[in-house]
């Protein structure tokens, strides 16, 4: 499992947060919710994100923005519109004076906005929370990832453009895999950008030999793997495979491994149902203290402190 299979897989698509807003005339939001990562796209119209340092980005129809907490920012139909409305973590809706708008400016099933048919269409999804593992890319982001429909295109928009206003059973986890497919494909065709600065390990994936460790290593993460395994996998000596991975991804293989298996059992460890002893086993670890000794060695706590903090 790769970084992007596991932002599929990790606990954070659950009831993320999705809302098609409508606006005309002159508006403008202050986005203060601190969602790790939130995707803004515009089926509609034409909007502005304005960062609180750095350039606005002027999102056209078509486009898609990717934003990463917990950066604030303000969307509005213009760079100097002041704004009138602030969304606070939770996604919490409010005036300047304090006054809740999520029931005034509503325009029905998962719609907001000042004008039910207005001149622009701003489509939200926010997280709630991310995976140790999804992080590892979203770590790599800018503030702001842009994406024009010259240099991506997907049919993903309008399809959760669409759903989104539906209220059918099991609707919200349609709607959560909507958007886990659609950060994905985005965030693949960003890092596949030469400007992108991608992580040395998610290029490193393109390599013949070092993405097949990679792999080797990120789906069977509980294998007993050592260099000279990994290299016969691999088709080469443990010399070759020590020297090009050290070159591509900028750490050994073994301490990229046991990077790749805590993040995992960080992961794990959120599931309110999995045990020290049952995820130790899972990535790799002869016992929960193994796993406790090596846990705390790369976080500096243990995995029952880091298990309190995440579903506290």
């Amino acid at each position: 499992m790769d970084a992007l299979a596991g932002l599929l897989d990790g606990p954070r698509a659950r009831g993320a947060f999705l809302l098609r807003t409508s606006w005309t005339g002159s508006w403008a939001l202050r986005i203060m919710a601190e969602s790790p990562l939130t995707v803004l796209a515009a089926p509609r119209g034409e909007f502005w994100v304005v960062p609180e340092s750095g350039e606005p980005t002027h999102v056209r129809s078509g486009d898609l923005v990717i934003t990463r907490g917990p950066d604030h920012y303000v969307t509005g139909d213009d760079p100097d519109t002041e704004p009138t409305i602030e969304i606070h973590p939770g996604q919490d809706c409010r005036s300047l004076t304090g006054e809740p708008l999520v029931e005034t400016m509503s325009l029905g099933v998962r719609s907001w906005g000042n004008h039910h048919d207005g001149e622009t269409v701003m489509m939200v999804g926010a997280y709630h929370s991310f995976g140790e593992i999804g992080d590892r890319l979203v770590r790599a982001l800018p503030p702001i990832v842009h994406l024009k429909p010259d240099n991506w295109d997907s049919a993903l928009v309008p399809i959760l453009c669409d759903e989104v206003l539906k209220d059918h059973p099991g609707q919200i986890a349609v709607l959560d895999r909507l958007l886990d497919l659609l950060v994905v494909s985005a965030l693949r065709s960003w890092f596949d950008r030469p400007e992108a600065e991608a992580p040395a390990w998610y290029r490193a994936q393109s390599d013949p030999v070092v993405g097949t460790a990679l792999r080797l290593m990120q789906n069977n993460p509980a294998e007993p793997w050592t260099v000279a395994t990994v290299a016969a996998e691999s088709g080469v000596s443990r010399a070759v495979l020590a020297r090009r991975f050290s070159e591509l991804v900028g750490e050994p293989p073994m301490s990229f491994l046991t990077s790749w298996r805590i993040d995992v059992a960080a992961d794990l460890l959120r599931r309110p149902d999995s045990t020290v002893g049952a995820v130790a086993q899972r990535v790799g670890y002869s016992s929960p203290f193994a796993l406790s000794t090596a846990f705390k060695r790369v976080r500096g706590i243990s995995p029952q402190e880091h298990r309190e903090l995440v579903i506290s």
